[in-house]
Order: structure tokens, then C-alpha cells, then sequence
């Protein structure tokens, strides 16, 4: 049997993998396995000031355990891939690969008060719309989609955390034809 692994880095927060684990495992209704990714200091870019996705997706295939259909990979560093400023997640559609930011969901990151509720909700979004790239899911054009384009916090804030009812068909018919 092929596992989905949630991979937190070494500088999450036990509490944050296992509540990504847990949401990610109602979604697909499979068992969901959590697997420690060490650190990404690797990915740094002085430069930037920022992590690189795409280092990290690669030490991800090349590191997953052998029991492992998708990894996902959690950590609290911003995230940049090069065309962009940065990202709030990167996954191979249709891959083993991916991972999420946990920075740039936290209101502190934008000068407010911490608040709990907001962060868990935007990162069930973001675990959720990162995972369904792995199962081949694209980019919804239904605005309250979880598979909704966010370019920003706000219209991450204006998704539900729940694929529509055509991205959730088209998530159960990937489910189904998994080996």
C-alpha cells in the first residue's frame, strides 16, 4: 500500500503536521503518514532572503520513503520559486512532490495580532490546494474552491476549505485509480 506523507521541516511545530495530516487524511480517506524532512537551510538564497521550492521537491523524490505516493512537506520558511515573489505553496501536477509555507499564513507576518483560527484555516487551504496538484487537480475557476488561485493572503482568506463539487469528483476518480 502507497502512503501520503506529511513531512513537517524541523522548525514546525508538532501540532501544525498532525493537524495537516489529520485534514489531509479526511479528505482522501486514506491513511495519511507523517515523516520528519529534517531542515531546508539548503534551499536558502541569500540573495533573496528566501527558501527555493524547487530544491526542496527534489531532495523530497529523491528522499521519500519507499511506502510513499505523495509527500507533502510543511515548513515556516517563505517560499520563492523563480518567476515569482513567493509562494505559499509548489507541488508537480500529477507528482510525487510537494510542499507548503506556513510564513506568509500567519497574521504576523503582516503586522497583526496572532490569531489561531485564521492560521489553521489558511493552512488547511493551502494543504488541501497543494495536495490536489499532486492528485493532478489545475487551478479552479470557482473563487470559493480550495483549487482557486490565491496571488494573496486575502483570496486565500475567500476560499472554503473544501475542493467544489467538481474538483472534489475529479479528487475521488484520482483516489480511485491510485495504485
Amino acid at each position: 500500500m502507497k502512503y501520503l506523507y506529511v513531512c513537517p521541516a524541523d522548525e514546525v511545530e508538532p501540532g501544525a503536521s498532525a493537524a495537516v495530516a489529520s485534514r489531509l487524511e479526511r479528505e482522501t480517506g486514506g491513511p495519511v503518514r507523517e515523516w520528519p524532512l529534517g531542515s531546508v537551510e539548503f534551499a536558502f538564497d541569500a540573495a533573496r532572503d528566501q527558501y527555493a521550492s524547487i530544491p526542496i521537491l527534489e531532495m523530497l523524490i529523491q528522499r521519500r520513503p519507499e511506502d510513499a505516493a505523495k509527500v507533502l512537506a510543511v515548513t515556516e520558511r517563505d517560499l520563492f520559486i523563480p518567476v515569482l515573489t513567493f509562494v505559499f505553496g509548489h507541488a508537480q501536477l500529477g507528482g510525487a512532490a510537494g510542499v507548503i509555507s506556513l510564513a506568509r499564513l500567519r497574521q504576523e507576518f503582516y503586522g497583526l495580532a496572532p490569531n489561531r483560527e485564521i492560521f489553521s484555516e489558511r493552512v488547511d487551504k493551502e494543504a488541501l490546494h497543494e495536495t490536489g496538484h499532486l492528485f493532478g487537480l489545475l487551478h479552479c475557476p470557482e473563487r470559493t474552491c480550495a483549487m482557486s488561485l490565491a496571488t494573496n493572503v486575502r483570496q486565500i482568506d475567500t476560499k472554503s476549505n473544501a475542493y467544489c463539487p467538481l474538483c472534489a469528483a475529479r479528487l475521488r476518480k484520482q483516489l480511485e485509480s491510485a495504485p
